[in-house]
C-alpha cells in the first residue's frame, strides 16, 4: 500500500505528469508535440519521460513515446480517480440532501450535473430552474414528497392548455397540504380531471423530489426544515431510467388520486 500511495503522490505532485501519462495512453507523441499540448518545457518533459521509462510506464518508439500496457492501466485508473474526486468536490455541499438512501441511486452518475443553488440576489434560483424545465416539457413525470403551489400552477396550466402530458406520484401529506388552500385545490382537481394527467397518491414516505422533463432529470433538494438547497439537473440516460423506474415502483404501492377522498372544509 505504501509504495502504491508513493507512486500516486509522485503523479499528483505534478499536473504535467498526469497530463503526459494520459496523452501517451491515447497515442504516440513526440516531445515536441507533448510540449505544445501541455505547455511544459522540454527540460521538464525530459525529466518526466525519464521517470516514466524507469517505471516502465512508457516506452520510446521510432515515432515518439507511447504508454506501455501498465502505463495505460495506470492512466485509466487515474482518470477514474480524478472523475470521482471531481464529482465529490462538486457535490460535497449538497450530498446531505440527495436521495442517496433510495435503492439504486449512484453519485457517480452526477459528474456532469448542473447545480443551481440559492444566492443572496436569487434566493429562489433552484425552484425557478425547476419551473423552467417544467414549462418547456411536452411530457413530464414526477415523484415527490411535496407539491408546491408554483409547480402545481405551471403543470396545471401546461396540461389544461394541451401543451403537456403529466404523470406524478406524490406523498399523501403533499395532497393534504394542498387540500386546505382553496386556490391550490381547485388547480389540483382541474389537473386531475384532464385526460392528459395521471396522479397517484402514496401513503408511505417518498424520500425524493424528482422530475423527468422530456430527456432531462431535475432533483429539487430540501433540508430537514423544508428549505430548498439546490436544483440538480442531468441528461444522463442512467439517471433518467432510474427516476422512471422509481416512479413506476412507487406507483405500484400508490392509489389513483380522488378529490372526494379529502375533506376541504
Amino acid at each position: 500500500m505504501e509504495s502504491a500511495l508513493s507512486e500516486l503522490e509522485f503523479l499528483a505532485r505534478s499536473e504535467n505528469r498526469v497530463a503526459v501519462l494520459q496523452l501517451l495512453a491515447t497515442d504516440s507523441w513526440t516531445r515536441g508535440e507533448l510540449g505544445e499540448a501541455t505547455d511544459a518545457s522540454q527540460a521538464t518533459l525530459g525529466r518526466i519521460l525519464d521517470d516514466f521509462e524507469a517505471r516502465s510506464w512508457v516506452r520510446r518508439e521510432a515515432e515518439g513515446y507511447v504508454a506501455t500496457t501498465t502505463g495505460q492501466l495506470l492512466a485509466e485508473g487515474l482518470a477514474d480517480l480524478l472523475d470521482t474526486v471531481e464529482t465529490e468536490h462538486k457535490l460535497r455541499d449538497i450530498v446531505p440532501y440527495l436521495p442517496t438512501a433510495v435503492p439504486g441511486f449512484e453519485l457517480t452518475q452526477f459528474a456532469d450535473a448542473t447545480i443551481t443553488v440559492p444566492t443572496q440576489t436569487k434566493p429562489t434560483a433552484p425552484l425557478q430552474r425547476v419551473l423552467e424545465r417544467m414549462r418547456g416539457a411536452e411530457t413530464l413525470r414526477a415523484v415527490s414528497h411535496t407539491l408546491n403551489n408554483r409547480s402545481l400552477a405551471v403543470i396545471a396550466d401546461q396540461v389544461t392548455a394541451g401543451r403537456q402530458s403529466f404523470e406524478g406520484v406524490f406523498a399523501e401529506e403533499a395532497i393534504e397540504t394542498l387540500a386546505v388552500d382553496e386556490e391550490s385545490w381547485a388547480a389540483l382537481t382541474e389537473l386531475a380531471a384532464s385526460d392528459a394527467a395521471q396522479l397517484w397518491i402514496r401513503s408511505d414516505d417518498v424520500p425524493l423530489a424528482a422530475t423527468v422533463s422530456d430527456g432531462a432529470v431535475t432533483f429539487l433538494l430540501r433540508d430537514d426544515d423544508g428549505l430548498v438547497q439546490a436544483a440538480v439537473e442531468t441528461e444522463r440516460s442512467a439517471v433518467r431510467e432510474w427516476v422512471t423506474d422509481t416512479v413506476d415502483r412507487y406507483r405500484e404501492r400508490a392509489t389513483p388520486f380522488s378529490p372526494g377522498s379529502y375533506a376541504t372544509d
